[in-house]
């Protein structure tokens, strides 16, 4: 236990842990490829050399560009590496006392210092269970968080899968005028391409505590065990060691604030409902009436036709290749969670049946909807199709017109022409959440099957499920080989 030492993860996947001390270096090393392409101070464009990294990285770290806005009555500056988003969120730890009080704790040490959350960060708090804020409210840290912008914001998934809401038009503004590269520190489980926020590019998972201290230093460009968070109300550096709290004092409020009346109290009458969910119309019988109106809810197509007999396999002929992939192509990618964009097949379907741009929702949220869900599929705005170069978006080429196509507009062409169709990929394809809806998309646009390098085994098995081969390459091989 002695080894262990302060981490998050990212800023892509929850499994690419990086060390605290490691956290400024590992910004600053993913930074150069996200950054090709983008003018530099010179007005050239940056290129990355023979071995993948970016050319005059010093002179382009030295000089990141800024963009000055105006947010809470006051001047400030975005640049890249700056936190948009801190969120205490999801169901991974926002039940752990330890955390959750610590986190309270340090936001006290930080009101105390004087010290405050960047104008530019967008924090909220969303924790897993009503007992939280009870034993936040009777410890007497929920008003400090709150001070630092920390208000609970609702109980259940809000930031970890992309329901953080827009971010404020000045933020907004600086990130495009720039092309920011800025990022969001979260206490969720999943930080996959695209998934938190569209205009947030690295996303970094932490503990809660951890979370409020960089919502104060407002950049992940910093070494926390190093680098002073700020300034104090003494005009005196405050570092994170003098605001973190003691094992001892987190303990001790444990003790203090957290019991089972609190579960008994919150959880007596949990099935019962409040008087909004009561107030709901249900019809009566034992079937459910399905409302052809309805755009969060169908009747899905995978039963129609449907015998007690398997059918059987038929081979298939004249496949047209609708998406190359690289490696890592996560469930994210495939079917994404957060945000509908309003030009995609998606948003432009939700607007044909008169709903506006502000009441898409999510993904997420309509996944009881395969009209909305198949116009998702492979539509995050972070998967690069090696068809067009790497061009990000969730577009295809379809042959042998040339057209460029969102993939599902493709796709359906494809379908009335009677030609089944073929994704390629690299490695670890499918990882991720267990997300049923990237088999159940991926059949829906008339996908037969996926040839990767390897496959992680709940997708590959969804896949089966959804009657899409699942096919590996032999090991040395790869889409390159047979280009």
């Amino acid at each position: 236990m002695a080894e262990v030492k302060p981490s998050l993860a990212g800023p892509k996947r929850p499994q690419d842990r990086v060390l605290l001390t490691d956290m400024k270096a590992n910004f600053n090393a993913n930074l150069g490829g996200l950054t090709a392409g983008r003018k530099n101070k010179n007005g050239d464009i940056a290129r990355m050399d023979a071995e993948g990294g970016h050319q005059e990285q010093a002179d382009h770290l030295a000089a990141k560009p800024k963009s000055a806005i105006r947010i809470q009555d006051q001047d400030a500056h975005l640049t890249d590496g700056s936190v948009v988003i801190a969120a205490i969120t999801s169901c991974t730890n926002t039940s752990n006392p330890a955390v959750m009080l610590g986190a309270g704790l340090l936001a006290r040490n930080a009101v105390a210092k004087g010290l405050k959350a960047a104008p530019w960060v967008k924090t909220s708090l969303g924790p897993g269970s009503l007992v939280v804020t009870d034993y936040l409210k009777k410890a007497g840290v929920l008003d400090d968080l709150e001070k630092l912008g920390f208000y609970v914001v609702g109980y259940g998934c809000t930031t970890c899968i992309g329901n953080s809401g827009p971010l404020p038009d000045a933020v907004s503004k600086g990130i495009a005028e720039n092309d920011l590269v800025v990022t969001s520190v979260l206490s969720g489980n999943r930080n996959f391409e695209g998934r938190v926020h569209a205009e947030v590019k690295m996303n970094y998972l932490a503990s809660p505590p951890l979370v409020v201290a960089y919502a104060i230093a407002g950049t992940v460009d910093i070494d926390l065990t190093s680098e002073p968070l700020g300034t104090g109300s003494d005009d005196q550096p405050v570092f994170l060691k003098d605001i973190w709290p003691s094992n001892k004092e987190i303990g001790d409020f444990i003790a203090r604030t957290v019991g089972p009346e609190m579960f008994k109290h919150n959880y007596a009458n949990v099935f019962a409902g409040d008087t909004r969910w009561n107030q709901i119309a249900s019809p009566d019988g034992a079937k459910f009436a399905w409302d052809d109106a309805s755009t969060y809810i169908k009747n899905p197509p995978y039963f129609d036709g449907m015998k007690m007999s398997v059918g059987s396999i038929e081979d298939i002929n004249g496949a047209r290749v609708m998406g190359v992939f690289g490696d890592s192509i996560t469930t994210d990618h495939i079917s994404p969670a957060g945000n509908i964009k309003a030009s995609s097949p998606a948003g432009k379907f939700l607007q044909a049946r008169g709903v506006q741009p502000a009441d898409f929702n999510s993904y997420g949220s309509r996944r009881g909807n395969d009209d909305v869900m198949v116009r998702g599929t492979f539509a995050n705005i972070r998967i690069k199709n090696l068809m067009l170069g790497g061009e990000e978006g969730g577009n295809t080429i379809h042959y042998p017109t040339g057209e460029k196509l969102a993939i599902y507009d493709a796709a359906m062409k494809y379908k009335a022409e009677g030609v089944p169709l073929v994704v390629f990929a690299g490695k670890e394809y499918g990882t991720g959440s267990s997300r049923d809806w990237a088999a159940k998309g991926t059949n829906l646009l008339g996908v037969k099957a996926v040839v990767a390098e390897s496959f992680e085994r709940i997708h590959r098995s969804n896949l089966v499920g959804m009657g899409v081969l699942p096919c590996q390459f032999l090991e040395g091989q790869n889409a390159q080989t047979w280009a």
